[in-house]
């Protein structure tokens, strides 16, 4: 029976949480567990939400999302516990008698923007350089 060997490159640290900057403000945990949370389909329909419309009210949510409104605020709750939203609260009303609003935090926005929409985006470039049915043209 063979061996596996792995080689990590010269420019990759070999243990990962080296990854992380002296004074990280986060853990590698806190990290991954900002990445378990996004990759849920109803989380990242969330932020992907708030992240391209400024801040939105969980009734602005719901009225986009085909979600029951306790599932949405289990959600919602989710992303702030991880960091990847959060919740402004006004002392006041506003015209339509709103006091909640949720936006995405600036590590929603980088953990979406170069993250999952990043792979989606790049899609035709890795189903184009793993073709089989291409002969090498």
């Amino acid at each position: 029976m063979g061996t596996k060997t792995t080689r990590i490159g010269d420019d990759a640290p070999e243990d990962p949480e080296d990854l992380l900057p002296e004074r990280s403000v986060l853990s590698l945990e806190e990290y991954l567990d900002m990445q378990a949370a996004i990759a849920n389909r109803t989380r990242f329909e969330i932020v992907y939400r708030l992240s391209h419309a400024d801040e939105l009210t969980p009734t602005e949510l719901d009225a986009v999302m085909d979600v029951d409104d306790s599932t949405l605020h289990y959600h919602l709750n989710e992303l702030r516990d991880v960091g990847l939203v959060e919740k402004r609260v006004r002392t006041e009303r506003d015209r339509d008698g709103l006091y909640t609003y949720y936006r995405s935090t600036v590590l929603g926005d980088v953990i979406l923007e170069h993250g999952l929409e990043e792979l989606i985006r790049r899609e035709r470039d890795f189903r184009e350089a793993y073709d089989s049915s291409r002969d090498g043209d």
